[in-house]
């Protein structure tokens, strides 16, 4: 089966102060084991690491600019 991607940017959402958790959560509860998550964000989300971590993700985070975080996100299990 072919490898899944799912790209969510979460920015507009928290400058406009919604959070985007929920979001979050919906996108990668389809994922399967090497399907890939990848989340644009103002910030390092730091929190999000050990939350899907524990959904048997790991994590490549990268700092694009300032106020704008790209963090790839891998099913391993």
């Amino acid at each position: 089966m072919a490898q899944k991607i799912v790209e969510l940017d979460v920015r507009e959402d928290l400058k406009n102060k919604i959070e985007p958790f929920q979001k979050i959560m919906d996108a990668v509860k389809a994922l399967e084991k090497d399907d890939v998550f990848i989340l644009h964000a103002p910030f390092k989300p730091v929190p999000l690491f050990a939350v899907l971590k524990a959904k048997g993700f790991t994590h490549d985070a990268e700092e694009i600019e300032k106020k704008h975080w790209k963090v790839t996100f891998t099913k391993k299990n």
